[in-house]
């Protein structure tokens, strides 16, 4: 694709999340992912936007949740139309008026007028404009004097709630499901001006031939070079189109949407071991993928890693690699229907992942979880 200048996207700041209980919410980010709940809205903007919030953070990535109170309010729109989910990704950019008017000019949509907003110590100024991701939002700030916090916010004294015990540090990437992801990846390159980084298709019955049943993806990784914001994008593939995981997705998510974000732990191997004591569950993953695994990761050049095999099969934790020897560790916790025992919990998920040098997406973690959601589905008789 020809170069087309950058937005200015310094990271991916926030995830915007819509729940029907915040008490549930609150619940799972300060004591089951140790976050520490950081701030809550105001009265005034609770009046304004008929939701309640409140703000958790670990390391640098921040999740901001809402509530409805009552009707009208973007929260309750959503609740309306979906299960809880990710409403909207946050974005931290330069130049926040030139990022609106790059994307208005490419053929974005916003929602309203970049805004300023005085607060403590300086100003934030925002925009949000509507995407192809369903009903997800992006919203871009830029912060002049302000760290971090939001207006209508109010900041606790003290933070409370957990201390990042499992050593998060930041977002690596969203994933995000359609029926068809052509006009996305087109929104995202011409209008966003992200570049095409990586991409695999596969169905589970390339290796276990089953004429009754099976479910197949083609994915493509877009990718911000100058702030490293990659997205992950998955559609259907034939055959069993219906019964594809991502299609059974749309079905729970009652359309296209974000179905898990990545987030970096700085020493996986203890990240999960202290999560799986704490009760946190996560997809499973069978003996026969570590029975196959040193076989697989010398095929892809990775010829030594630094974990211990027994521990990794233990901990049902996921390897990949590449041709240059570098590797990278991921496990996927169970999605919010799951966990909470809900189907109106919605069907994101979190992913855990350290990076020993390598920056791809691991077709062949990609193709384990994918099996493990669907043995999942096969066990609640949807396949």
């Amino acid at each position: 694709m020809s170069k087309v200048e950058s937005l200015g996207i310094k990271k991916l700041e926030a995830i915007h999340y819509y729940v029907r209980d915040l008490e549930r919410s609150r619940k799972f980010y300060t004591e089951t992912m140790d976050y520490a709940e950081v701030a809550v809205s105001g009265p005034e903007l609770e009046a304004s936007g008929k939701q309640k919030s409140a703000t958790f953070e670990a390391g640098d990535c921040c999740v901001v949740v809402s509530q409805p109170i009552g009707e009208g309010g973007r929260a309750w729109r959503w609740l309306q139309r979906h299960p809880d989910g990710v409403g909207t990704l946050v974005f931290e950019v330069e130049d926040v008026e030139k990022t609106f008017r790059l994307l208005d000019s490419r053929g974005g949509t916003p929602i309203e007028e970049v805004k300023w907003t005085k607060m403590e110590g300086g100003r934030v100024g925002m925009f949000s404009i509507t995407t192809p991701f369903g009903s997800t939002t992006f919203r871009f700030v830029q912060r002049e004097g302000v760290a971090k916090g939001y207006p209508g916010f109010i900041a606790h004294a003290t933070p409370q709630g957990g201390k990042n015990k499992f050593g998060f540090s930041h977002f690596d990437h969203v994933t995000s499901n359609f029926e068809t992801m052509a006009p996305a990846l087109l929104w995202m390159e011409h209008v966003c001006g992200f570049e095409k980084y990586w991409n695999i298709e596969f169905h589970t019955n390339d290796v276990r031939i089953d004429d009754k049943n099976g479910s197949g993806l083609r994915s493509i990784v877009m990718w911000d070079r100058q702030s490293g914001v990659k997205f992950a994008n998955n559609e259907p593939y034939r055959p069993f189109f219906k019964a594809s995981q991502i299609n059974l997705f749309h079905e729970d998510n009652r359309g296209d949407g974000v179905q898990h974000a990545a987030i970096v732990a700085r020493d996986i191997l203890q990240t999960v071991r202290d999560m799986r004591k704490s009760g946190v569950d996560f997809m499973p993953t069978p003996g026969t993928y570590y029975d196959a695994l040193p076989t697989r990761l010398t095929q892809l050049g990775v010829n030594r890693i630094d974990e211990d095999m027994s521990v990794l099969r233990d901990l049902q934790i996921l390897v990949d690699g590449s041709e240059d020897h570098s590797y990278m560790l991921q496990i996927f916790l169970k999605d919010s229907a799951g966990y909470h025992g809900d189907k109106e919990a919605g069907p994101f998920f979190y992913e855990i992942i350290q990076r020993k040098g390598d920056q791809g997406f691991g077709g062949g973690n990609f193709r384990a979880l994918f099996e493990s959601i669907e043995r999942q589905h096969k066990a609640e008789g949807r396949l």
